[in-house]
């Protein structure tokens, strides 16, 4: 059974985010377990500017090829290179090494909180 980090967030489409400033997003152990070995990603360049709901990047699996969703409005002020660099990681730190990017937030979309992510998609907090 996935787990889901009880500190976060959560997108219908399976994101998580801390609500720091500026805020931290990543994919959930959820989606990472659906996907299986995650062997790609495709992140937002620093500077673009995301709106919540829209598409901002892709990530893919041996399994499938799925969009990434931002949660937020605002602009990208970093990215994780490291990620990029062994996407692996969202397999086996799905919560920590594996953040995606940072984002200085101009509005939230909607989100779940975990109680709620992890009852509608049958994980554990």
């Amino acid at each position: 059974m996935s787990q889901v980090h009880a500190g976060f967030r959560y997108s219908e489409e399976h994101e998580w985010i801390d609500e720091n400033s500026p805020a931290t997003v990543g994919v959930s152990q959820v989606a990472a377990d659906a996907l299986g070995d995650v062997v790609y990603i495709e992140l937002p360049e620093v500077g673009k500017q995301l709106t919540a709901g829209e598409v901002c990047g892709e990530i893919e699996s041996t399994k499938s090829v799925s969009d990434l969703y931002s949660p937020v409005t605002g602009e990208v002020v970093e990215i994780n290179d490291a990620v990029v660099s062994d996407p692996a990681l969202v397999n086996s730190d799905p919560y920590g090494a594996a953040w995606l990017f940072k984002v200085a937030v101009t509005e939230f979309g909607p989100l779940l909180s975990a109680e709620d992510y992890a009852a509608a998609n049958d994980a554990t907090v």
